[in-house]
């Protein structure tokens, strides 16, 4: 079982939260200062610490530092509340393994806390949060599936978990720039294929005088520019995945081509009498309505059948607001190792900006703001300034009338009213995340 040192001072947030992990199947040691805490430790083994970043007689952050001198094989959590962010940013970078931010939720507890175990353990899918230390940021994170704790984000990981191991062709389904390829090349690294090739292709680039050729390959001399012999993607993915972005471009007869090709698991290069065999699984992914293009006559409906044995939604950033900071730390390592920069985290300022905007862009958007500020930043924490322009015309945009005051029932109870009762929608009328809200709805008992 594993073991667990807790050190809180709110003596009755302390025991709510040691009788949860000890429901979770956990043993929990409780501390409520650090002198008692470095006491228990140097009588019992742990697993696994959490700390308070604030402690009545010592600071979370120098406590945190003489366990990791004494015990660096003991990861290290840290809780602190939301303006405290930064400075637990900066202490992962001295070797925390994570922060839990306050108030948080049951689920979010549990993923921080196994991600933290097996981070102690080496095991290789470990979820991506912040800069766990200088060693660890050397590592590639390019095309990285980020692992969210959201509602949406956990059905996704159930679903990418559940459909991997299988060879089913699956149709993902998401706005653009919510990151359907990442989603795709995850589903690869968890199948059976996973050392096998993973090829993507753009649908939406190819001529589709072109696409045939693109798919199946050509023999030299089978048309004009045809210079030499050349292999398709389906034949470069074969005994992996090819995975299809934006299938809904392809043009009619080019879904005859691929309908075929899927249907006999052959292919043959444009200009050649020879048949190939292949073994591939397919993956595709469109931002429109399918069904609706079928119904058009726009789209062959045995092809949409074909490629949507199981069908998985990509999330709009709007619906993951719980992650935003969570793919926003892995962004800012992302372009840390890519600009060869050392930005710690974000200033509580732009924090609150990153919540209240609407992220039309998505995940993609939010990597190119960051990207952009870590370039412009030269201190250790992103500062507005640093903040595209647009990141202000939508703040401007936001009425002041839905800001918290002394009639905060009425002015929750109207934005709700003004967003037909859409909390996430609400949280950013009021300019407040989802989990404030949560608690003023529960506060007011607003159903």
């Amino acid at each position: 079982m594993t073991k667990i040192l807790l050190i809180e001072d709110d003596v009755a947030f302390c025991k709510l939260l040691e009788k949860f992990l000890i429901k979770k199947s956990f043993e929990v040691t409780t501390a409520f200062s650090a002198a008692e805490a470095k006491s228990k430790i140097k009588s019992t083994e742990f697993d696994l610490i959490i700390t308070d970043l604030r402690l009545p007689d010592y600071d979370g952050i120098l406590l945190m530092t003489e366990i990791k001198a004494t015990h660096p094989a003991i990861p290290v959590l840290l809780m602190t509340g939301y303006s405290d962010v930064s400075t637990a940013v900066k202490a992962i970078k001295n070797g925390a393994a994570d922060y839990i931010s306050k108030p948080f939720n049951p689920e979010e507890v549990l993923l921080v806390i196994n991600n933290a175990l097996h981070l102690d353990n080496k095991e290789p899918n470990k979820v991506a949060s912040i800069s766990k230390s200088t060693k660890q940021a050397t590592k590639k994170t390019e095309n990285k599936f980020v692992k969210g704790i959201s509602k949406a984000s956990q059905k996704l990981t159930e679903y990418i978990q559940l459909v991997s191991p299988t060879n089913m062709s699956v149709l993902i389904i998401g706005e653009s720039g919510t990151g359907k390829e990442v989603i795709a090349k995850s589903i690869h690294e968890n199948s059976s294929r996973k050392n096998t090739n993973f090829i993507a292709v753009d649908c939406g680039s190819i001529p589709k005088e072109l696409a045939a050729s693109e798919f199946f390959g050509h023999v030299k001399g089978s048309f004009t520019g045809a210079i030499q012999d050349k292999i398709g993607f389906f034949e470069a993915a074969n005994g992996g995945t090819i995975f299809l972005d934006e299938i809904g471009n392809l043009s009619y007869e080019n879904q005859i081509q691929l309908l075929r090709a899927l249907q006999e698991r052959k292919i043959k290069p444009v200009g050649s009498n020879k048949e190939i065999d292949v073994d591939i699984r397919i993956i595709t992914a469109t931002n429109e309505d399918l069904r609706e293009a079928v119904k058009r006559g726009d789209f062959r409906e045995d092809l949409y059948h074909r490629i949507n044995e199981f069908s998985i939604h990509s999330p709009s950033l709007t619906e993951r607001n719980e992650d935003l900071m969570l793919f926003s730390d892995f962004f800012l390592e992302k372009s840390n190792q890519e600009l060869n920069k050392n930005v710690l985290g974000f200033s509580s300022e732009v924090m609150a900006i990153f919540q209240n905007y609407r992220w039309p862009g998505n995940l993609r958007e939010l990597q190119n703001s960051i990207k952009r500020a870590t370039l412009l930043t030269q201190g250790d924490f992103v500062e507005k300034a640093a903040l595209p322009a647009e990141f202000f015309q939508n703040e401007e945009k936001i009425t002041t009338d839905f800001s918290l005051s002394e009639n905060e029932k009425e002015t929750i109870m109207e934005a709700l009213n003004k967003t037909n009762n859409n909390k996430t929608e609400a949280a950013k009328l009021l300019r407040i995340n989802r989990k404030t809200l949560y608690n003023k709805l529960k506060l007011y008992n607003i159903n």
